[in-house]
């Protein structure tokens, strides 16, 4: 929670940076988001969903700092696949993993304006967890025919995971009009999202100990300033 305070403090404390009056915003759009490999070798991208508010502050004619709040769905997904004859059947079993992770994330840009319409963008991301879940789809296939399909309930995993995330944005943008634009940004995790467990509960975690773990990003969309 004091990480919240700090993070929508750091967004407030902008105010005081602005040379001209701030304005604000909506924006939305899709992620693309990535564990890096460390234990998750076999995983891929999932798509996702981010969303919220902005503020952006003047610094000068070609500078301004932008805070942003938004809802963001992070995670990713695994597909595994076994072919085989048995008894002179073919059988081929796929498993569909997904793990999905939800944060508040507090980004503060600094950026660029190359041209009027133009701009370039980098600057640190802060991420508060607000739920994790996981869910399994199997399936058996036999000589071409869906024998068996068993999907899984969500399972909360939250307790796996760390509450806190950290990364970096460097992004670029276009406004077609004073009012609407796009947007594209990368976002490098730079903290573990596995929760450690040092033993003084008595109990040993077994969520990849001994790896580290990395949210990665890719996001599109567009914003709207009133």
């Amino acid at each position: 929670m004091k990480k919240l305070f700090l993070g929508l403090g750091l967004v407030a404390g902008t105010f005081a940076f602005a040379q001209t009056s701030p304005s604000f915003g909506l924006k939305a759009g899709l992620n693309i988001s990535s564990i890096s490999d460390d234990g998750y070798e076999d995983s891929k991208s999932k798509a996702g969903f981010y969303g919220g508010v902005f503020m952006n502050a003047p610094l000068s004619e070609q500078f301004s700092i932008q805070p942003e709040v938004l809802y963001s769905q992070l995670g990713s997904k695994v597909t595994r696949r076994y072919t085989g004859t048995v008894l002179g059947n073919t059988i081929d079993y796929r498993e569909d993993a997904k793990l999905n992770l939800d944060y508040i994330t507090v980004p503060i840009m600094f950026q660029f304006k190359a041209t009027p319409q133009f701009y370039l963008e980098a600057g640190p991301e802060f991420g508060f967890l607000v739920s994790a879940k996981a869910k399994d789809i199997n399936t058996t296939v036999v000589n071409g025919s869906t024998t068996n399909q068993n999907t899984n309930s969500s399972e909360d995993i939250k307790d796996n995971y760390s509450s806190f995330n950290m990364g970096a944005g460097l992004g670029l943008g276009f406004n077609f009009t004073p009012n609407f634009g796009i947007n594209a940004r990368y976002v490098a995790g730079f903290t573990d999202i596995n929760k450690k467990n040092d033993g003084s509960n008595g109990t040993t975690s077994t969520n990849n100990d001994n790896n580290k773990n990395r949210n990665n990003t890719f996001q599109v969309g567009l914003s709207y300033k009133f």
